[in-house]
């Protein structure tokens, strides 16, 4: 009951009635008004003979008789009917400011929040994502309104923030790259530096690097954009998994980390519905960003599992653990944002957008992704997806 009461056109369709019904209300007290004051003067101008005989055909209820009509006719003074007239004419001029001041408050009253927002609106549109609308005490549905609208604008201002940051960090990590190139060939060119095998590799290295950032960026547009080539079949997690971390081993044991891998007897409880090589893709993503940034736990843990949410549905849930410091400041927010980490501060065999890559083909294939804290202290990251 009170949610309908809550719904706009529910209480301006009340607003509304009860205006026109206080106008009406107010017109017939008027009316009633100026025919009291008129037989108030009809009935003090009666002779007392004549007073006595109304009162009592009033009191024995007889004051539509004829002999009431010929009180009447004889000692009323004036037109009947131009009182009548006169009634509605001074209710008239009384109701009119009363509704036209009502109406016009109870339209602002309604409209105010609906003013906020195109004012809002038109900040917005020169650039400015710091205004929000005020409610101004609206509720129901234009609470709603207001509230979804301040929502977009920390949206948008959310997205602007996030479009000039990365904006600053591709232009930092592509000029470092291209900086180094230029400097190298100038030496090479004027023979400061010789061209030999090892000076070859040091510029591929920056290629590669650049290629990389490319590619990743790449990548993020096209899934943004829902253009990302998906070839999705029958998969069993189990086989990518293993597959994966096979060819990573030397790197975990470079890096000096403890392998364990836990993953269901039944290789059905893993299957799901993905593309393979982008599967492949998040577990390099996620297993390498574990060497990079928590080599120092020396421990790395990954468990697929079958899992049942309260609603019945069945999902496969991979878990990657680390036993690193966890996440810093600036990504404990926002892990998956695109080059979270301030240009500069990176290192410099990452691109700053692996994590983002990681939520974008996960979502892409009906999958969700999220960050905990492991069991020894380091960081989670818990992928889920449905079973097949």
């Amino acid at each position: 009951m009170a949610r309908g009461l809550n719904r706009i056109w529910v209480r301006f369709g009340l607003w509304i009635a009860a205006t026109v019904l206080s106008t009406i209300a107010l017109l017939s007290a008027c009316a009633w008004t100026f025919s009291s004051v008129q037989y108030y003067k009809f009935y003090n101008h009666l002779p007392d003979a004549v007073r006595v005989e109304l009162d009592e055909l009033n009191a024995r209820d007889l004051e539509d008789s004829p002999r009431a009509m010929q009180i009447y006719g004889q000692y009323w003074r004036g037109d009947m009917f131009f009182g009548e007239q006169m009634s509605l004419i001074i209710g008239l001029i009384v109701c009119l400011p009363f509704g036209l001041t009502v109406g016009f408050w109870v339209s602002r009253y309604v409209t105010r929040p609906l003013a906020s927002i195109v004012e809002v609106a038109k900040r917005v549109e020169l650039g400015d994502f710091s205004a929000r609308a005020v409610s101004s005490g609206a509720h129901g549905e234009m609470g709603e309104v207001i509230h979804t609208f301040n929502n977009m604008i920390d949206s948008l201002d959310e997205l602007e923030a996030e479009r000039r940051a990365t904006a600053a960090s591709i232009s930092h990590e592509l000029r470092t790259p291209i900086t180094v190139l230029k400097a190298r060939l100038h030496a090479v060119c004027d023979g400061i530096i010789v061209a030999d095998e090892a000076e070859l590799r040091t510029l591929l290295a920056q290629t590669e690097h650049l290629s990389r950032l490319v590619e990743d960026l790449h990548t993020l547009s096209v899934a943004d954009a829902g253009q990302l080539s998906l070839q999705k079949q029958l998969l069993c997690l189990n086989i990518v998994v293993s597959e994966t971390l096979s060819a990573l081993l030397p790197q975990l044991q470079a890096a000096d980390m403890e392998l364990k891998l836990t993953l269901p007897s039944n290789e059905a409880e893993s299957d799901i519905r993905a593309d393979a090589d982008r599967m492949r893709q998040i577990v390099t993503n996620l297993v390498s960003n574990a060497i990079r940034y928590a080599a120092s736990g020396h421990w790395l843990d990954v468990l697929v599992q079958l899992k049942e949410d309260e609603d019945g549905v069945e999902w496969v849930q991979l878990t990657i653990s680390d036993a690193g410091p966890g996440l810093p400041q600036e990504l404990q927010s926002h892990p998956f944002q695109r080059f979270a980490i301030a240009p500069g501060k990176r290192r410099r065999e990452g691109s700053g957008l692996g994590l983002s890559i990681v939520r974008a083909l996960t979502e892409s294939q009906g999958g969700t992704v999220q960050t905990s804290t492991s069991a020894r202290g380091g960081t989670s990251f818990v992928l889920r997806f449905a079973h097949a």
